[in-house]
């Protein structure tokens, strides 16, 4: 007798389009779908398209002889210790280590309230399970990064996004939104934001911006959520004092050695208040037990042995030359009624299309001309987004790059040029988020 698999929990052995388990899924897996622009993302891999798309690190600039030595040396003198299981709150060298590269951002921290984690991603998820209950407000710049959205829905946050313009969120903005929620009797979470070369923006938080948002923070009695992966990669001036520096209370500080070092070892940080930190230590323990203490010493070896300050210097000339490359490039060529931002730090530049161009709409065209991008709508929990797009140029060489924008200019002409001729076309409706593939950070 068959047995139909939905009632024995059992996948059939012969596939099926339609997922058996559809009314097994817990609310929170409800909204993990893939969107159609996943499906561009796997042709824009080929060789013969630039890809403005992805966030990756260039990690050509490591030394990677120096890296194998120390890999090795860390078998050899600390193997059983490297190869064990190790703490859920990370190594305790390393987290010393985590303080002193936190201090080029003014910030002075005790070991003892750090915790390491998988990347910077794991912290966000960790301080999202700890405080966040289906429907609790959680507040965003807009754009925001892309993954954070995805986390914070995931928990099934309300997502509020807060705006921003050149110089990062505006602190009237934030304060108009948190009066407005208090008067409906609503406290949001946490204020989630990137103030430093932000993804997707490329934007920075000005200075007196930080002691705005700062106070107006606490006064709602509101914590700060500061996810801060580029800050040490600025091109023009020293590190930005980071927002814990001045509110170690309020804030959570996340950090990550993926942008500086690698992200292939997966190595980032959460700077919290005592009892906060004790809170993720718990949920790291209940989520993964302990994480690669190989991948802890290993680190923990390069910032012993390796002058890592010169190796983020090296990495600041090399995206500053391909910001350069970007920047010069667009100016030349993108038409009339384009602009885009102008980072002074970090991976990325946020285009904003002429008036009635898709970004999104536009993208099959322009993977057909051999350019991808990622649309601006994925980084917005609405719908906002359509007349924007995210170009990467951390990875791509400058040739590359200049390359890239000119075809890009191209496809953005052509749609001009329809547009000129048919008028305005409605956009069509979102069947499903426009998140990017996870190695487009």
């Amino acid at each position: 007798m068959s047995v139909d698999p939905r009632e024995s929990h059992q996948p059939s052995p012969h596939g099926s389009r339609i997922d058996p388990y559809v009314d097994a899924y817990a609310a929170r897996a409800q909204g993990m779908v893939a969107s159609e622009v996943r499906a561009l993302f796997a042709v824009a891999s080929r060789p013969e398209v630039v890809s403005l798309a992805g966030g990756m690190p260039n990690v050509s600039a490591l030394p990677l002889d120096d890296l194998g030595d120390i890999v090795r040396s860390v078998v050899t003198d600390q193997g059983a210790t490297a190869l064990q299981y190790g703490p859920a709150q990370g190594d305790a060298h390393l987290r010393e280590q985590i303080c002193a590269v936190m201090a080029e951002e003014g910030i002075d921290a005790s070991p003892d309230d750090v915790i390491v984690t998988v990347g910077s991603q794991q912290a966000l998820d960790l301080v999202t399970r700890v405080f966040v209950d289906p429907g609790d407000v959680v507040l965003t710049e807009a754009p925001t990064y892309v993954t954070a959205i995805n986390t914070f829905a995931a928990f099934q946050a309300d997502i509020v996004h807060v705006s921003m313009d050149e110089d990062g969120v505006v602190p009237e903005a934030l304060e108009e939104t948190l009066a407005r929620l208090e008067s409906e009797g609503r406290q949001a979470k946490f204020f989630y934001t990137v103030p430093t070369f932000q993804n997707p923006a490329g934007v920075t938080l000005s200075s007196q911006r930080r002691r705005q948002v700062v106070e107006i923070c606490r006064r709602f009695n509101l914590l700060v959520l500061e996810d801060n992966p580029y800050g040490l990669l600025g091109f023009e001036s020293d590190p930005m004092r980071a927002l814990h520096a001045d509110a170690p209370d309020n804030v959570i500080y996340l950090g990550s050695f993926s942008k500086t070092l690698s992200p292939g070892f997966r190595i980032g940080w959460a700077l919290a208040p005592a009892a906060v930190r004790a809170k993720l230590v718990l949920a790291a323990e209940s989520a993964m037990l302990s994480h690669s203490i190989f991948n802890q010493l290993v680190v923990a070896r390069y910032l012993d042995v390796h002058p890592w300050r010169e190796q983020i210097k090296d990495f600041r000339e090399m995206y500053r030359r391909r910001r350069d490359a970007m920047l010069s490039a667009l100016e030349a060529q993108m038409p009339p009624g384009t602009t885009w931002t102008r980072p002074g730090g970090g991976f990325f530049v946020w285009l904003t299309l002429p008036e009635g161009l898709d970004a999104k709409a536009m993208l099959p065209r322009a993977v057909s001309e051999r350019v991808a991008y990622v649309p601006g709508t994925g980084f917005f929990s609405g719908d906002e987004g359509r007349r924007n797009m995210r170009l990467s140029f951390c990875y791509p060489t400058p040739e590359q790059i200049r390359e890239g924008v000119r075809r890009l200019a191209g496809v953005v002409e052509a749609e001009i040029a329809l547009r000129d001729t048919f008028g305005n076309v409605p956009a069509p409706q979102s069947s499903g988020g426009d998140t990017p593939r996870p190695d487009l950070p």
